[in-house]
């Protein structure tokens, strides 16, 4: 026994009348063809007779890996990042890796600051979610892959939502309402993402037969959004419809539209774009687009592991899904 009362596996070894050799081979899970069954199933038995857990810290020293993943992201307050961990972790969980999460906020300058004094000692790979591939400019020698960030050329991985496709199937659903006056409540927010959908709306309503689209942008914040839907509604020939950037900025433009004695949908249709807990608090519920965030973590993280073998993967699109709700209907309904 250890002079801290914890057994060791020398301790395991004596109990199973093995050595320890043997036991590394059948605990680290490397013993078929090498121990027999039987063998197997006395060391297995010594250590949970034992109470031996094996020193994680120093197996992966020896390793040469810490067996831990970065996932950095702009904030940890918008309700969207929290099933992006969730994914990741549980990813994570089943290849005996751990998550620990960093924020570099989307209006920060230059590369992100690593949270670590040595980064390539503490994490093994990098998540780095909703951010410019630029901001890992100080991680140069850590494999890292974009989660929602766009194209990042051959040099890192990315796992995409198909956020363009998301917008285009809003924008045809309000134009099968009879839609042509659209206002766009935009993410005042310098990411591929906002870019992308911003830009597929303005394609898809410039492409409609009398289509017009109007445009205020905002912070991803209730009474900054109920400020730039505020300004669309006011205009004199107002929209009959407000797409919003986010489900968040979707609940500020209903602020906006009430303080205006305007009711949705009969006055005015509003969609969002996420699908959080939100969509549904809201009433009437909210038509959004479905991103699954939790599945985007879980296939960053496989994304990593197959890159950390060794792989080159190849760069993944998760579809959006259009969920009709009460928000939206023809206009003057």
């Amino acid at each position: 026994m250890s002079l801290a009362g914890r057994p060791t596996s020398k301790d395991v070894a004596q109990e199973a009348g093995v050595s320890q050799s043997t036991v590394s081979l059948v605990l680290g899970g490397k013993w078929a063809g090498r121990v027999s069954p039987a063998t197997a199933h006395s060391v297995r038995g010594a250590a949970e007779r034992l109470g031996y857990r094996p020193n994680q810290a120093a197996r992966n020293l020896r390793l040469g890996t810490t067996r831990t993943v970065l996932l950095m992201v702009p904030t940890l307050s918008a309700p969207f990042f929290g099933p992006v961990y969730t994914g990741a972790a549980r990813a994570a969980a089943r290849h005996g890796f751990a998550v620990v999460v960093s924020t570099w906020p989307d209006d920060a300058v230059g590369p992100a600051d690593s949270p670590f004094a040595a980064p390539d000692e503490a994490i093994d790979g990098i998540l780095a979610s909703s951010m410019a591939v630029e901001a890992l400019g100080g991680f140069r020698d850590t494999p890292a892959v974009m989660l929602d960030s766009g194209p990042a050329g051959e040099r890192v991985p990315t796992v995409d939502f198909g956020v363009a496709d998301g917008m285009r199937a809003i924008a045809a659903h309000l134009a099968g309402l009879g839609h042509r006056r659209i206002g766009h409540v935009g993410a005042a927010v310098d990411q591929w993402t906002f870019h992308a959908r911003g830009g597929a709306l303005a394609s898809a309503v410039a492409a409609l037969p009398g289509g017009v689209l109007t445009r205020a942008t905002c912070a991803i914040d209730v009474t900054s959004a109920k400020e730039a839907a505020g300004r669309l509604l006011d205009a004199p020939d107002r929209p009959t419809a407000l797409v919003c950037d986010d489900d968040l900025i979707a609940a500020g433009a209903y602020k906006a539209a009430r303080a205006r004695g305007l009711d949705i949908p009969a006055d005015l249709s509003v969609t969002g774009f996420d699908d959080v807990l939100l969509a549904t608090a809201l009433e009437p519920e909210l038509t959004t687009v479905r991103l699954p965030a939790e599945e985007l973590g879980a296939q960053g993280m496989a994304t990593l592991l197959d890159l950390l073998s060794g792989g080159r993967p190849s760069p993944r699109v998760l579809p959006g899904e259009l969920v009709v709700r009460e928000s939206t209907a023809p206009p003057g309904a």
